[in-house]
């Protein structure tokens, strides 16, 4: 059992996690915010139970560590394994680097990573190979490197601890899951607050000085290295550890129901905390964001959309007029920025067909999405609700039955189907859409003759088109009318599609070949419909999901959330241009609106086309919360802050003013009061309604 013993690299870097962890909690105690005390149960919560949960989660948390441990072994490099092993390494390096590989196909810097992993592999392991006399050096070396990566994670992260809790009084929650998804940022953050370089000098040394003292303790582990039944029975032991952690983790976590809070969060440990924060995927508005009593928010709300009372936002709308039942069929287009749009400035003519297509549509100028990842997209027409903090109920594990765009369309008889050219495992669309009631056409329903391209991300968009007619036809014949959601998936990195059908070389791999291949896939799409005997029945609704990119100057760039969006029914809608400012989640009620529907309402999203709604625009990140109105961008963040530009147009020469999406982002002089309450009463409202599970349909 040497991987257990005292001389071993395993139960030393325990004990060194174990120490680190105490002193971490040490700190956080004696910390100016942790301001209260504790009775003895609590030190004995924080300190005991703690302990008892740092061993459990550096269980789990070291697997690699341990796979690593497991096969250093001197037999490998045996004839005839050593060579044959070494082939296999020296086959799959020439793989990557023929630039064929699943790698390449997605492109971006994953071919690069890809290929510096395999070769540094396949030349440490021919030096341990063909220098026998040498290995045991070589060996000593890599270890040690390894025990110093796992030391600096270790270290890093007490730090990392540190910084968090001297800024939000709390452990790791989503705001660190979004800190990674938004790592530019953080990282400018940092270098702008802390002093970066003694940091990292101290963290450096103190990580090399604990790696030299585990290394030392464990060299008679490197001198005898276990021999194979040792190591089945450390396997043996490890795997009962593993799923022994497994259960006690979490039950240990059930145990942190003290009324102090930091005693919970002083209990808790960092990293099981992160990974919870991972996968629910939500922030507790009312902890970290500016709030308003409960009676005031809703008041504020009933101000800003007409019929609502007490705390819901249910209301009758009604027509006046006998429902129309057309056939519907929604398109959202991935990552499908204003800016790529002619009539928006562009000159490269990427979108001839969508730039004609808008000129036939009611075509909506000035509308803003929600977020900047397709779930959030996909949430802001389907439940039309304002973007909560954390991440995209569609992601959540509560995700299902709520009040929906399909949910409307199924209470009227519809066939109610989303349509995705990839998985729709991915992101969690299939539970999400399958959860609300919605048919499922994926990948997975295509028969091969129907795959003319495909790539990491599914089938080219000219598939999904051939795909939709195809379902479509078969639903029309049902005599039903249907309902259809669409995502695209062609303009997505790699940016790969089906040589010869636009002016693009398809091996550029660039953005506007991706723009420009969708564009050539809705042409031929919309093509394809006007043969068919419903297209005079039915309503066409494209949005895209969200802008091609969302970093700029300002938390929140206004321009990065501009994104087009129309309504295209011949014969029944007539073209037009609506300029005022509205957002994602108005677009579905829009198109009620314009169906003469008769529903009890619980969107938040308004029918832009009726005289009592009041123009905004709701945009936002994972914590960011904002709200656009009277020129005014106001942005609600965690630790219960609160931050307002004026927004003022710069306009680009030789383009309408309806199609100016450039703004200065400066501080406002003066602090809108109102602005702030309103942007806390949409938020605050919309995340106690999914809290107290009032959006169910």
């Amino acid at each position: 059992m040497q991987l257990f013993q005292k001389k071993s690299p395993f139960y030393n870097l325990a004990l060194f996690y174990i120490i680190v962890s105490l002193i971490t909690r040490l700190v956080l105690l004696f910390h100016p915010i942790t301001q209260t005390s504790f009775t003895i149960i609590d030190s004995i919560k924080i300190f005991l139970l703690g302990m008892v949960s740092d061993a459990f989660v550096f269980v789990v948390g070291s697997a690699l560590l341990w796979l690593y441990l497991l096969f250093l072994s001197n037999s490998k490099f045996n004839k005839p394994w050593g060579y044959i092993f070494f082939g296999l390494l020296v086959s799959l390096l020439l793989y990557v680097l023929s630039g064929k590989s699943i790698l390449h196909e997605y492109g971006g810097s994953l071919p690069e990573i890809g290929i510096a992993f395999i070769s540094l592999k396949t030349v440490l392991f021919g030096l341990l190979l063909f220098l026998p006399k040498y290995r045991k050096n070589i060996r000593k070396v890599l270890f040690s490197i390894t025990i110093f990566i796992f030391v600096l994670v270790i270290i890093q992260n007490a730090i990392s601890e540190y910084f968090f809790w001297n800024e939000f009084g709390v452990r790791y929650n989503f705001i660190a899951v979004d800190y990674l998804v938004y790592t530019n940022t953080v990282i400018g953050n940092i270098m702008e607050s802390y002093p970066v370089i003694p940091l990292f000098i101290g963290v450096g040394l103190v990580s090399l000085i604990a790696t030299i003292v585990i290394v030392r303790k464990s060299k008679s582990y490197l001198d005898k290295l276990p021999s194979f039944t040792d190591k089945i029975k450390n396997l043996g032991v490890y795997i009962v550890l593993y799923f022994i952690s497994l259960f006690a983790t979490p039950t240990l976590a059930k145990l942190q129901n003290s009324s102090n809070v930091f005693t919970n969060e002083l209990q808790a440990n960092g990293i099981y905390k992160f990974y919870l924060a991972f996968m629910n995927s939500e922030l507790d508005y009312d902890k970290f964001y500016k709030t308003l009593p409960e009676q005031e928010s809703f008041a504020l709300l009933q101000k800003q959309i007409s019929g609502i009372s007490n705390d819901s936002s249910i209301r009758q709308i009604n027509s006046g007029t006998t429902e129309n039942h057309k056939n519907v069929v929604l398109i959202t287009i991935e990552s499908y920025s204003a800016e790529f749009l002619k009539m928006y400035g562009n000159e490269q003519n990427i979108t001839p067909f969508m730039d004609s297509l808008a000129r036939k549509s009611l075509l909506f100028s000035n509308l803003y999405a929600v977020g900047n990842r397709t779930v959030r997209g996909l949430e802001a027409v389907t439940l039309c609700l304002p973007p909560t903090a954390g991440e995209s109920v569609v992601k959540r594990i509560d995700n299902k039955n709520k009040f929906s765009t399909g949910s409307l369309f199924k209470k009227r008889g519809y066939d109610v189907k989303f349509l995705y050219g990839g998985d729709a495992f991915f992101d969690n669309m299939g539970d999400f859409f399958g959860g609300n009631g919605y048919d499922i056409v994926d990948k997975k329903a295509f028969k091969p003759e129907e795959i003319t391209f495909s790539n990491v991300w599914g089938v080219c968009d000219e598939d999904m088109a051939n795909k939709a007619i195809k379902v479509m036809n078969e639903e029309a014949k049902t005599g039903k009318p249907f309902f259809n959601h669409w995502m695209t998936v062609s303009n997505h990195r790699p940016f790969t599609y089906p040589e010869g059908k636009i002016d693009i070389d398809a091996h550029s791999k660039s953005r506007e070949g991706g723009v420009k291949y969708t564009d050539y896939a809705l042409n031929k799409f919309f093509a394809m419909a006007k043969k068919q005997a419903w297209f005079k029945n039915t309503v066409f609704v494209i949005v895209a999901d969200h802008c091609a990119s969302s970093s700029g100057k300002t938390e929140l760039p206004a321009d990065k959330y501009r994104i087009p969006a129309m309504i295209y029914a011949p014969g029944f809608i007539e073209p037009k241009r609506y300029t005022n400012l509205m957002s994602q989640i108005d677009l579905m009620p829009t198109l009620f609106g314009l169906l003469n529907f008769n529903y009890q309402s619980k969107f938040y999203g308004q029918d832009v086309l009726k005289s009592d709604y009041k123009p905004r625009a709701l945009i936002a990140t994972y914590q960011d919360l904002g709200l656009i109105k009277d020129t005014v961008l106001t942005i609600i963040s965690p630790v219960k802050k609160a931050k307002q530009f004026q927004l003022t147009l710069q306009p680009k020469a030789g383009l309408e003013n309806d199609f100016q999406i450039f703004y200065d982002q400066k501080p406002l002089n003066k602090e809108r009061i109102d602005l702030i309450n309103e942007t806390i009463s949409y938020y605050q409202t919309a995340s106690y309604m999914l809290k107290k599970k009032k959006y169910q349909k």
